[in-house]
């Protein structure tokens, strides 16, 4: 990918971003989607709980690509690593993406979300204009804004990926989460999602890593042992915890990890 000028993608009020970061991690979410979908029949064929897959790196890779050339560059050092997409990065193509928060909060709208193929019945892709938020990813992003304010705000400090890609789920529509995977495939999947997230606090040169939930935790702690580590449990409305007081106790935890 070349930028030739960066002038109308970065205001020159906002701040000097690191083009050099963002194209690394372009570039490291190219071959990461790539790669991923080179798996999917390996996948399918060997992980019997699983019917199908989605990329939204494929697919969505417009609303992607925005959110790393907006703000990978800009001076966060703190990485916060989650599981693998679901309904909000499953429809925007970012990172705990809720629609309402990728369109009011990242102002990320009017890109072109195509279709999986094959497209299961019951998990349709509606894209940036998805009118049905993502918990999860309400109460992430709704929570950076209270702390730092703005999106380019919030992208001083921190940035979000998931360690593995792809949204996959039953025949009956169910989401199945990677620790369910099986077969050597799975194997190849998480070596290639570990580069990726490498390459990803390489390129920005991230001092903290903070895992949402303890998959992303364990990913985490089993790749960085010169960092700063840190967790949060995963803010589904599946959790007890993540929903209890309304959601209050979670923000709190959330609130302490980002303090410490």
């Amino acid at each position: 990918m070349t930028i030739k000028d960066n002038s109308q993608l970065f205001p020159l009020a906002k701040q000097q971003v690191n083009m050099r970061s963002v194209l690394a991690v372009m570039n490291a979410a190219e071959q990461l989607r790539d790669a991923s979908s080179e798996l999917i029949p390996s996948l399918l064929r060997e992980c019997k709980k699983i019917d199908w897959i989605y990329n939204p790196l494929e697919y969505a890779w417009a609303p992607h690509a925005e959110w790393i050339r907006r703000f990978s560059g800009n001076g966060a050092t703190t990485l916060l690593v989650g599981m693998n997409p679901g309904h909000g990065m499953g429809n925007t193509g970012v990172p705990f993406g809720c629609p309402e928060q990728v369109r009011d909060l990242l102002e990320i709208t009017d890109l072109e979300v195509h279709q999986p193929n094959p497209l299961h019945p019951k998990r349709p892709v509606l894209g940036l204009k998805c009118p049905k938020p993502e918990i999860s990813g309400r109460r992430i992003w709704s929570s950076l804004a209270q702390r730092y304010g703005s999106a380019h705000l919030i992208s001083q400090t921190i940035y979000i990926v998931n360690h593995c890609p792809l949204w996959m789920f039953n025949q009956s529509g169910k989401n199945i989460t990677p620790d369910k995977l099986t077969g050597p495939a799975t194997q190849c999947l998480g070596s290639i999602c570990d580069d990726h997230l490498l390459a990803v606090v390489d390129a920005m040169s991230i001092k903290r890593v903070i895992g949402i939930g303890r998959y992303a935790q364990r990913q985490v702690d089993a790749l960085f042992k010169n960092l700063e580590l840190g967790w949060v449990p995963h803010p589904s409305p599946a959790s007890p915890f993540a929903n209890r007081n309304g959601g209050a106790d979670w923000r709190q935890a959330f609130e302490m990890v980002l303090e410490h």
